[in-house]
């Protein structure tokens, strides 16, 4: 694969021709559609992540991934979502909107719904925040509501490249373990998007935790530990009490250099995973009807089709979405 451009040149959510879904007339949708009808999907949230970094870093983190891949694969990407759902522990912190898991699921379930109805029935969600546990009961809702041919795919960004969170003990260019807005993700934004990231301002903050540090897993649950980071609850602090800057860890340590062997690797991997899908399912093409669902035939055919084709739409499965 050919070498990536670190940073980006910008972003692209507010072009009138580019790689978001939002931007295009409907026109150019069924256009796009008939080469290429896979959908990244970028889910992140609006939460506290220091003094030095936007309110919004897990989503430009998942958007300027995702605008890459797009502008060398031709797929599209989805305008992203800015609100997610959140563990206990970031309850309280300025800056964090935190939305209930069965309102965040519904929505997500019903994104799916209405990008599934205009065609794209190929959607990889890319996850930028702490939610990773609860993404997949939305995707999992939508196939038991609907039962129709479709591919879903989670890739939460940190989990492709493990290899690449080492600390300078492991030989690798961190001083510190990822956690959260600390050294390792605000060398990843420095990376991906440095014009957003004021390092006059980094914080750093000392760990805190009531147990033994082999028992509980930290970001992404990159360190193999038993009990994931989501997995407990009174295993460490609230962030209101312990981290009221915002960071767990150490900001100040971030250098952009430290991320672009990560970045790299990572856009190589979802490129692969596009044209992978791309190739096992070429446009209009999905999973076996017959393997997929017991709906029957008569009754898919219809809203493979879609209303403008004489068929019908999703919803006339069941609403709401």
């Amino acid at each position: 694969m050919t070498q990536w451009t670190i940073p980006p040149r910008g972003g692209h959510m507010d072009k009138r021709t580019g790689v978001y879904l939002q931007n295009m007339t409907g026109h150019e949708v069924e256009e796009r559609l008939k080469h290429n009808d896979i959908l990244l999907v970028p889910l992140g949230a609006t939460e506290a992540h220091g003094a030095h970094a936007p309110l919004g870093e897990d989503v430009f983190l998942v958007c300027r991934m995702a605008e890459e891949v797009a502008s060398r694969t031709g797929c599209t990407v989805a305008q992203p979502l800015w609100y997610g759902s959140h563990p206990y522990h970031h309850l309280g912190m300025p800056g964090t909107v935190v939305i209930p898991e069965d309102t965040f699921t519904g929505f997500v379930r019903a994104m799916i719904a209405g990008f599934w109805n205009m065609g794209f029935r190929k959607q990889i969600l890319l996850n930028g925040h702490g939610q990773e546990y609860v993404i997949p009961t939305a995707m999992h809702q939508f196939a038991k509501r609907y039962r129709v041919p479709s591919l879903l795919l989670l890739v939460n960004w940190y989990h492709p490249i493990r290899e690449h969170f080492k600390l300078r003990s492991e030989g690798g260019p961190y001083e510190t373990p990822f956690i959260h807005a600390d050294e390792v993700e605000t060398s990843w934004s420095l990376a991906l998007f440095p014009e957003l990231i004021d390092m006059r301002h980094a914080p750093d903050n000392k760990i805190v935790g009531f147990l033994p540090g082999d028992h509980v897993d930290k970001a992404g649950n990159l360190l193999n530990r038993p009990i994931n980071w989501y997995s407990q609850v009174g295993a460490g602090p609230v962030e209101v009490k312990a981290y009221i800057e915002g960071v767990v860890g150490r900001s100040s340590l971030a250098r952009a250099e430290k991320a672009y062997e990560g970045v790299e690797q990572l856009l190589d991997y979802l490129e692969r995973l596009v044209r992978d899908v791309h190739t096992a399912f070429p446009p209009g093409k999905l999973p076996p009807i017959e393997m997929v669902t017991e709906r029957d035939r008569e009754e898919l055919d219809a809203v493979l089709r879609g209303p403008k084709q004489g068929g019908k739409s999703i919803y006339s499965l069941g609403y709401p979405p």
